[in-house]
């Protein structure tokens, strides 16, 4: 009785919460570009979908935020967070592709890298040597890059007046998708060591 207790506390504390709220944000987002033009022009769901975006987004930061503010971290809630956020990056990458305002190279790239990465950790982790492929810098600032090109591949306008954000998104998702190579590179050449090490015995 209390595990069951436990496990539904665990899967409804306000950081989990804010984290599901990332996945279900998908199906909206990508809706968003569904609807009729009498509906709303295609500025307008270029708008909405930027603001979606970038509002769910930001719960990836607040979520963690919070959860060790209010003591509520969880396995579950480590496990869900990178999920959603590649869920939410993945979709919103094909959503680019099939508006033609990205390559398909680059999603592919993209996508292959976190399938091949979440693949690699998983099988880092069963055979104890998980911290050989942790997070690091290049892979964060693949993140924040990657969290600026889509916003702005989103909106395909002119912000403020003054920036050409299809432009310049399209900069940055290549920019992104050169650091996804380089982390790739690197999580792999941590994770070589202990592979051939297993081989071994």
């Amino acid at each position: 009785m209390w595990r069951a207790c436990h496990n539904c506390v665990m899967f409804t504390t306000i950081p989990t919460i804010m984290t599901w709220t990332r996945i279900f944000a998908i199906p909206l987002i990508v809706g968003i570009f569904y609807l009729p033009e009498s509906w709303a022009s295609q500025s307008h769901k270029n708008l909405i979908a930027t603001i979606m975006f970038v509002v769910f987004a930001l719960t990836d930061w607040l979520d963690g935020y919070l959860a060790r503010k209010l003591n509520q971290t969880s396995s579950f809630g480590a496990f869900l967070d990178p999920v959603a956020d590649k869920f939410l990056v993945c979709a919103c990458v094909l959503v680019l592709v099939h508006l033609q305002r990205t390559d398909v190279f680059v999603a592919l790239i993209i996508i292959g890298r976190e399938i091949a990465i979440s693949a690699l950790r998983e099988w880092m982790a069963q055979i104890g040597a998980s911290k050989s492929v942790a997070v690091h810098m290049i892979g964060k600032l693949k993140t924040v890059v990657q969290m600026v090109a889509i916003p702005f591949l989103l909106f395909d306008g002119m912000l403020f007046g003054l920036i050409p954000t299809l432009v310049w998104g399209a900069w940055l998702i290549w920019g992104a998708a050169i650091l996804t190579v380089w982390s790739m590179v690197y999580y792999l050449q941590k994770a070589i060591p202990e592979i051939r090490a297993r081989v071994r015995h």
